[in-house]
């Protein structure tokens, strides 16, 4: 839909002063039936001139044109037939507005004008400030004809409407052209947001302004416009087909509405308003996608289910359905037909659907408000679909699928024909390096430490130029510096993965250089650091402070466990001690702090730390509120010991015994 420039076309009010466009000279020639002159005289609207007759059989010509053109199925040959009728009803219009205002002739001009909106703004998919100003001019005219234009100018759309209805009671030839030009204005109003305007036409247009309900919905089921004269005028689409259009595309937008607010049973209700409506197969298979997520979120998940079949029995796009499949089955707990669902998921998004030609109507599709992330059926890209079923995968523990779907990922990403990625339409999202940064993670995971390490490479040469001079600590201190760079935090959980990559590999020393590499970064950030810049837009907002410390405990622990595979326990004693200080909750930092202490022979220190652990378990635990990147999570399972529970039943069996004397 194209921006409009000038809002105040759209919605009640004065023009503030601005002058109206008036009826000017033709902007093109009129049709080849017509006279070639704009000003046509008077004499054509006697009982013996033609003038009108061929102008209607005209318009009735371009109406069986469009619809031609509708039902061909030929993309190009419908096009130029639309783009033929869309210019027949231009040049017909200005024909018709040369001539002085007259019931006879606004008859004839007001269903032209109607034709010509309707043809124009399915071509062009939306409404612009164009149509506002079609619509305004016929309202001039019909008030033409009272000689009543001059006050009712600076009103607006407000005055030339309350104007024109008012006067509809003497005009009573025009009331279902009127009532048809009303229905436009409603859509245009609709697709636009101008629902305050859209409610007070609707009021008027029911005749019980002062008392009438501000529901939408239930003003647009007790509008009834007038039926056509048999011998009118043909039209595309009458009064009451787009009043059928207008409540379908109304129930629906306020169902999304509430369905995004939380207020479900309104939104079910709405929802289903919309469903019985008539609409193309599109727009149905995202109602029913719709009440899916409403039926699922009101916890009835098999009717829930039963509205996805339909909607991917409905035909494309598939992509909502399938999404919306997958959330239901991860809340149903099963695990199998979730990652299935996002792997059709991830097969709809590669196919590339051919834009079909608009059908020549207002239809629903062109009322609905734009794709955002921010709705519920918001479905994403390919790679934001691969994104989830890979994180997923890693999730669960399916560490081999996991690390070839975030390859598949990688190679989409770094594939210069695919979007920028973003954020995946359920949030929090990752930014572009935690990607990297949890395929390394399951690449190690999955026991391919040497690709890991491959991965992590790329990152850092990839976002090099990110990254700010760092000189060495030892440098540092011989220039007698404190001052340091802001440096992202992914640099430094990139170094850790590298870390345990080396481990994995049985290199102990890479791999604890690696970890003191990323706690050098670590201990160097401070709060102030953050708020330098520039950095990169991962960074505001990647790494929380509790992230940060996790990280930190994390890399120190990683770094204890390899001084304690190497001998050096004193070494690992620090590092064990600094991390639970950093985070005296961590119950895994204080068991490997544990053994330490009892493989050293430290016994009081290690009763009273067993003492402190065994009075953290008494206390009632609190849900963090707080979530750690994926990739951080896997690397903290790696450091914890599987058999922890075990271990200290046998401690306090060994340490709480007497000592022999």
């Amino acid at each position: 839909m194209q921006k409009r420039t000038d809002p105040t076309l759209l919605r009640w009010g004065p023009r503030r002063g601005r002058p109206y466009p008036s009826a000017g000279p033709p902007r093109g020639p009129g049709p080849t039936s017509a006279t070639s002159s704009h000003q046509t005289p008077l004499s054509c609207l006697g009982p013996h001139a033609s003038c009108l007759d061929l102008w209607r059989e005209k318009n009735d010509q371009l109406v069986r044109q469009a619809k031609v053109a509708q039902d061909s199925r030929q993309f190009l040959r419908r096009q130029q037939l639309a783009q033929d009728a869309l210019e027949g009803f231009r040049g017909l219009l200005h024909s018709l507005q040369g001539l002085p205002a007259a019931v006879p002739v606004l008859l004839l001009e007001l269903t032209v004008t109607c034709n010509f909106i309707t043809v124009k703004a399915s071509l062009a998919q939306g409404f612009t400030e164009d149509q506002a100003q079609d619509i305004q001019q016929g309202l001039k005219r019909v008030l033409e004809t009272q000689e009543q234009l001059g006050p009712r100018l600076e009103c607006g759309f407000r005055g030339l409407w309350d104007s024109v209805l008012h006067y509809s009671s003497v005009l009573r030839e025009l009331l279902p052209a009127l009532h048809h030009l009303a229905g436009l204005q409603a859509a245009l109003w609709l697709s636009t947001d101008c629902l305050g305007d859209l409610t007070l036409l609707l009021q008027t247009l029911n005749g019980n302004q002062s008392e009438a309900s501000e529901d939408l919905l239930h003003l647009l089921k007790t509008w009834s416009p007038p039926a056509e004269e048999s011998d009118a005028p043909l039209t595309l689409q009458d009064a009451r087909g787009l009043r059928d259009v207008l409540l379908t595309a109304s129930a629906y937008r306020q169902g999304l509405q509430e369905l995004i607010t939380g207020n479900l049973p309104t939104a079910l209700s709405s929802l289903q308003e919309a469903a019985s409506g008539l609409c193309r197969k599109p727009v149905l298979v995202q109602v029913y996608t719709a009440l899916g997520t409403c039926l699922r979120k009101m916890g009835n998940p098999q009717r829930a289910l039963l509205y996805l079949v339909a909607a991917l029995k409905g035909g494309s796009p598939w992509g909502p359905p399938l999404l919306e499949a997958s959330r239901l089955y991860r809340q149903l707990g099963n695990t199998a037909a979730e990652l299935k669902s996002l792997e059709l998921l991830v097969d709809a998004l590669s196919i590339t659907h051919s834009s079909e030609a608009p059908h020549l109507l207002i239809e629903v599709e062109l009322l609905l408000p734009q794709p955002d992330p921010a709705l519920p059926l918001h479905c994403g890209t390919q790679s934001q679909a691969k994104y989830l079923l890979a994180s997923r995968c890693l999730q669960i523990g399916r560490a081999e699928d996991a690390a070839e779907h975030y390859l598949d990922l990688l190679a989409l990403l770094l594939d210069d024909s695919e979007p920028k990625f973003s954020p995946p339409p359920s949030p929090p999202g990752p930014c572009m390096p935690e990607v990297f940064l949890e395929a390394a993670a399951a690449l190690i995971q999955a026991g391919r430490a040497q690709d890991a390490l491959t991965v992590c490479e790329e990152l850092l040469s990839r976002t090099s130029s990110l990254l700010p001079k760092m000189p060495p600590l030892w440098e540092d201190a011989r220039k007698g510096t404190k001052e340091s760079p802001h440096c992202p935090s992914w640099v430094s959980a990139t170094y850790m993965l590298q870390g345990q990559a080396w481990v994995q590999l049985g290199a102990q020393k890479e791999a604890i250089s690696e970890f003191s590499r990323c706690l050098e970064l670590l201990f160097r950030a401070t709060p102030k650091d953050k708020e330098q810049g520039p950095a990169s837009n991962c960074e505001q907002g990647c790494m929380s402070d509790v992230a940060l410390q996790h990280l930190r405990v994390a890399a120190l622990m990683s770094r204890g466990l390899q001084w304690v595979a190497s001998g050096q326990d004193t070494k690992a004693l620090q590092d064990f001690l600094l991390s639970v200080q950093m985070c005296p909750g961590h119950r895994d930092a204080s068991f490997h702090l544990l053994q330490t202490l009892r493989r050293m022979d430290r016994r009081d220190e290690a009763i009273a730390l067993w003492w402190r652990l065994e009075a953290q378990d008494k206390l009632p635990q609190e849900n963090a509120a707080w979530s750690l990147p994926l990739y951080l999570e896997t690397c903290l399972s790696w450091i914890r010991s599987p058999d922890r529970e075990t271990l200290l039943e046998e401690f306090q069996t060994s340490l709480l015994e007497p000592c022999d004397p």
